[in-house]
């Protein structure tokens, strides 16, 4: 036996079958020696709780030496596979069913692989850590097939972390069906947040660099300011033109800002990974 897997008698069947079951689910596999489709069934069962590491708790019950359970369970047929969730069963089969069926049937009551990585992102959020919240959420969002409610709550950070452009294109993947309201309450803060951006302070040094184009100096400042506003993929690209010109600028300062801008947007973040590619490119 192990973690996963417990022999149930009368000594343990409330705790383990009732109690256990308001924790997790519990899935009870009633069966006996004789049984051959139990045989078949069994391995199946098991393998399938070692794979989920807990999530569920199998509980197998000899119905031959356990005949007081069966019977409070109104099992009639072996094998009799019950799921029990918040002290009551809610699901269950009678005879050996093909693996598919089993995990089609648990799927249904177990957390998916990505709400742990959805919870991670949502507690960022909740804290103001928006930028944290980025990494879990575009995992979980990638795992789940890009599922809507993630969508949303994805591009939602990445819109308060000023990611737009890629807010904009998360965003784009959701059918005009499901456009709702909280879709175009997203698309409006994209509009305000641009809108917002522009401080004086970028207003005035995209107006001098205008004037003067080829300005390392001016385009570093505005790569600054860029950065400061959350601007992450303007202020990169600002970057990589000066190093394209100048590779050792300010003495390895530019170089030092693109590698910093990098590493604050995380391992693994698609951005930082386009700009690392860009700045390798150009180093070697």
């Amino acid at each position: 036996m192990s973690d996963f897997i417990v022999d149930i008698d009368e000594t343990n069947a409330a705790q383990l079958l009732i109690e256990e079951s308001h924790q997790r689910p519990v899935v009870v596999d009633f069966w006996a020696d004789w049984c051959e489709p139990c045989k078949n069934l069994m391995p199946i069962l098991e393998k399938l709780a070692n794979e989920y590491q807990g999530a569920f708790l199998l509980a197998k019950v000899n119905a031959d030496e356990q005949g007081m359970i069966a019977q409070q369970f109104g099992v009639r047929s072996l094998p009799t596979v019950m799921v029990i969730q918040g002290g009551q069963p809610v699901d269950g089969f009678a005879g050996a069913q093909p693996e598919s069926q089993v995990r089609e049937m648990l799927e249904k009551y177990l957390p998916k692989p990505w709400d742990a990585l959805l919870q991670v992102g949502l507690e960022a959020m909740q804290a103001g850590d928006f930028a944290g919240a980025i990494s879990p959420l575009r995992q979980a969002w990638e795992d789940s097939n890009q599922q809507h409610d993630i969508t949303l709550v994805y591009a939602q950070a990445l819109v308060e972390a000023l990611r737009l452009d890629e807010a904009e294109k998360v965003l784009a993947t959701i059918r005009m069906a499901d456009q709702d309201a909280m879709y175009e309450q997203l698309v409006a803060q994209i509009a305000l947040k641009r809108e917002a951006a522009k401080s004086p302070e970028i207003e005035a040094l995209e107006a001098k660099l205008a004037a003067d184009p080829g300005n390392l100096d001016l385009m570093q400042q505005l790569s600054v300011q860029y950065s400061n506003s959350g601007q992450h993929r303007e202020a990169m690209e600002q970057l990589i033109a000066i190093l394209k010109v100048d590779r050792d600028h300010s003495n390895g300062a530019t170089r030092k800002t693109l590698l910093d801008i990098i590493a604050s947007l995380g391992k693994g973040d698609p951005l930082a990974a386009e700009f690392q590619r860009k700045l390798f490119g150009l180093m070697y």
